[in-house]
């Protein structure tokens, strides 16, 4: 499992390829062809220069996600006690964990084989479900979907299942259990430790 969010980072948009007149399920194969091949063709990704993976992930990724909508998932119920300034800083303080996690597992990716599912996509459809899979050498397929919704400035990933476990899910617990405890200050408090660190996992210290 190490490297299946390795393949998840694997679709970190291009700045290259914003269209939005793009089906969400094109833009998924489209960018991630585009950018596994980058890293398959850079050394020092694969080597872990953490710096030129950074570099990669933050002009990709911060564009095209809804770190604010992911914020408010992995709170859940919990997520209304925040004051705008505080969703502010945890949103902040989400998408450093979550840009540093891609770039950790970027380094560990190998030559997996991604297929795609076919997407049944209504012309009134704003919130869709891109289906692939992750062919593995000596085990099974891996499913690896994302959520994404329609915007204004074009399709938007607020969500990502590895084999049916959800990113937002994975957090949900932990954080509103930080929330419970020890406030919202606590969780921003929580996220900023874990930043300072380095700690990528989904659990509260």
């Amino acid at each position: 499992m190490k490297y299946l969010f390795g393949l998840l980072a694997a679709f970190l948009f291009s700045a290259a390829v914003i269209a939005a007149d793009l089906t969400p399920d094109l833009l998924v194969k489209n960018v991630t062809i585009e950018v596994l091949d980058a890293v398959r063709k850079d050394k020092d990704i694969q080597n872990g220069n953490s710096k030129k993976t950074l570099e990669l992930v933050e002009t990709k990724i911060l564009p095209h996600f809804n770190f604010q909508r992911m914020t408010l998932l992995a709170m859940g119920r919990e997520g209304r006690k925040a004051t705008p300034e505080q969703l502010k800083m945890l949103t902040d303080e989400f998408r450093n964990l979550l840009v540093r996690t891609y770039s950790k597992a970027l380094t560990e990716f190998r030559n997996q084989e991604i297929t795609y599912k076919p997407l049944k996509l209504a012309a009134a459809d704003t919130d869709v479900k891109v289906r692939t899979e992750i062919k593995q050498t000596g085990g099974k397929p891996v499913s690896l979907d994302y959520y994404l919704e329609k915007s204004p400035a074009g399709w938007k990933v607020y969500d990502v299942e590895v084999g049916g476990v959800s990113l937002i899910t994975n957090y949900r617990t932990t954080f509103g259990q930080e929330i419970q405890n020890n406030g919202v200050d606590g969780l921003i408090r929580t996220l900023q430790a874990k930043n300072k660190t380095g700690d990528t996992s989904g659990q509260a210290k």
